[in-house]
């Protein structure tokens, strides 16, 4: 149902950190993961295996659910690959979204594998007869279904009455596929609008969170390759998450899966709504900097990697924001001339030469932290 003039995103201040307020959205259950309401925006991805080979498949997903992906989509393209879902499930921890286009069977048969959510636009699986017999399914299975609008892919009648992709034409599309669910009575829902242009999904998504309280998933599609899709991905859902809009997420990207679950991991920890891992500071360096702090940062990155706790660590090249910022953080170096300081939580702890800089600080977070390794 719809609830109008409810979607104001509000900002709070806690200490010196600005809290987002989301929207309220109802809650979807899709496998042990609870979607929207208060709990934490989830973090998912797409498989880019061959769905039929199972082996690659699950030994893809294990990788992805050890770099903390919380739900998996399974693009299911024919019977083949629908009925390897349950081998695959069987083999992971995860909830499974079967991804499926116009194939009201494929449904059906993806529901009867066992899986926690399918993907399904149901204007476009043909007969209502068809989409009741999906729905009456889903319903006896207690699994959500996942309305997904895509720009690229809109209803021909909607790009003759806008011209091409609005925000309008989007929501009118998801509004229609929503109608059908509603006319049989089924509210088990949540909503993705997507779109390749930021500004073209972000719209979309702000008109529809202002009618509805449905569970959006959110994402901008096909956003390229890692050095601007990262970029477009991070605008596009750092904006709507900033106005209280997403209760779910995928960064899109040319590459690997395990990319994407660490690239919506630095979105989520940008804005403070989610910590996994260290969140590294370290300055762009200037003419003031006197030690290689390029080499540094990078080598206290990879170093850091297998932590799972949030902690801050600032590396830092000068005696303007250095001590300020090692400070405000949990662990940090502040560079001077082939010299640096060490610090653990506000207090200077050593005073060492540029080259044992690394192990230092190393050496401190393995006091709090297990570290697997150093890098010298």
């Amino acid at each position: 149902m719809a609830r109008h003039g409810q979607n104001l995103q509000k900002t709070s201040i806690s200490g010196n950190l600005i809290m987002i307020e989301r929207k309220k959205t109802r809650i979807i259950k899709v496998g042990n993961l609870q979607i929207g309401g208060n709990n934490p925006v989830s973090v998912q991805t797409m498989t880019k295996t061959d769905t039929r080979n199972v082996d690659a498949t699950v030994r893809q997903i294990l990788s992805l659910e050890a770099a903390g992906c919380e739900a998996i989509r399974i693009a299911v393209p024919d019977m083949d690959a629908a009925s390897k879902l349950g081998r695959i499930k069987k083999s992971i921890t995860i909830p499974v979204i079967a991804d499926i286009h116009f194939h009201w069977r494929l449904a059906v048969e993806a529901i009867e594998q066992g899986v926690d959510e399918i993907r399904i636009n149901p204007g476009n699986i043909g007969a209502m007869w068809k989409v009741k017999e999906v729905v009456t399914l889903a319903k006896q299975q207690g699994i959500p279904i996942r309305i997904g609008v895509n720009a690229g892919s809109l209803e021909k009648g909607l790009i003759e009455k806008y011209g091409h992709p609005t925000p309008e034409a989007i929501v009118e599309s998801a509004e229609r596929h929503l109608e059908i669910l509603q006319d049989i009575d089924f509210q088990d829902v949540e909503i993705s609008l997507k779109a390749s242009n930021a500004l073209l999904t972000i719209e979309s998504y702000r008109l529809f969170s202002k009618k509805y309280d449905y569970p959006l998933h959110i994402g901008i599609s096909e956003a390229g390759p890692p050095s601007s899709g990262i970029i477009k991905s991070s605008v596009g859902i750092g904006i709507l998450l900033s106005e209280g809009i997403g209760d779910t997420l995928r960064v899109s990207l040319t590459a690997p899966p395990q990319e994407e679950i660490r690239v919506a991991y630095e979105i989520l920890k940008s804005l403070g709504i989610r910590k996994k891992g260290p969140e590294i500071i370290s300055c762009p360096t200037c003419g003031r900097c006197r030690i290689n702090l390029q080499s540094l940062a990078e080598k206290v990155e990879d170093a850091l990697k297998d932590i799972k706790e949030p902690i801050t660590v600032a590396v830092m090249g000068c005696v303007v924001n250095g001590p300020g910022e090692a400070k405000e953080a949990d662990f940090g170096i502040a560079g001077g001339k082939k010299m640096g300081l060490v610090f653990k939580r506000g207090e200077i702890t050593k005073k060492v030469k540029e080259e044992g800089l690394l192990d230092a600080l190393l050496e401190t977070i393995s006091e709090s932290y297990n570290l697997s390794k150093k890098c010298n």
